[in-house]
């Protein structure tokens, strides 16, 4: 399953990202927020993170006003990978080299065209594998680190 949200700053380019994602035929399930109320980012991510983390979705995209208050909230769960993406190099590179499960993106920063062509290019990357998958598993052990109390 692949799952979205966002806050009031992201709505915007959310709605437009889901549209792009249907031309692909990519079925997405929408977290919110539906409207553009002022809400809190962490309540968002959380939603998405803890779907990654629980094995509910295997891929999700976060919006926010920057991109990195998502970011910073996503990260916080065992398992996430939520890379905040510029521009399409950083959009392949985050799942070539980091096997990102989660992009996260600033409504206020980027226009829907762009984010398109981002979340199309994360889509058809494929991770390497090899030393990155070292570095992966690296990560995985501080998660665990931190769980057991070791950090």
């Amino acid at each position: 399953m692949f799952i979205i949200a966002s806050d009031h700053g992201g709505l915007e380019l959310k709605e437009a990202i889901k549209v792009s994602l249907a031309e692909r035929k990519i079925t997405v399930r929408d977290l919110g927020t539906m409207n553009s109320d002022s809400v809190d980012y962490p309540d968002y991510a959380s939603k998405v993170a803890r779907a990654i983390t629980h094995g509910e979705a295997e891929k999700g995209i976060l919006i926010c006003g920057t991109g990195i208050g998502m970011s910073i909230a996503a990260n916080k769960f065992p398992g996430v990978r939520a890379a905040l993406i510029t521009d399409e190099f950083t959009a392949r590179m985050s799942k070539e080299h980091n096997n990102a499960n989660i992009i996260v993106m600033g409504g206020r920063v980027l226009s829907p065209e762009q984010a398109s062509a981002m979340v199309s290019v994360w889509l058809d990357a494929t991770f390497e594998g090899g030393r990155h998958q070292r570095r992966l598993e690296k990560i995985s052990e501080i998660e665990e680190d931190v769980r057991q109390g070791r950090i």
